[in-house]
């Protein structure tokens, strides 16, 4: 798909059919992840985050499957 934005006010964004938003989330996603070295982490998370990779290392990490997660997730919020 060959499309290109300038600017795009959010009223016209929800108002594209799925398949472009999914393109502009895409290409979003796309160049915020070529930067994420320069995103911020916030003290908590980063606390969160070597906890879990110190459970990793010392082989106490628990993990399941990312279907059965999915659903975990889906079943909390409703």
């Amino acid at each position: 798909m060959d499309i290109t934005y300038k600017m795009i006010a959010l009223d016209d964004l929800h108002k594209l059919p799925l398949n472009e938003k999914l393109f502009v989330m895409e290409e979003l996603w796309g160049d915020l992840s070529q930067s994420e070295a320069a995103l911020p982490v916030p003290d908590w998370h980063r606390k969160i985050l070597d906890e879990r990779q110190k459970q990793i290392e010392a082989g106490t990490a628990k993990f399941i499957d990312w279907e059965i997660a999915k659903q975990e997730i889906l079943d909390a919020v409703k």
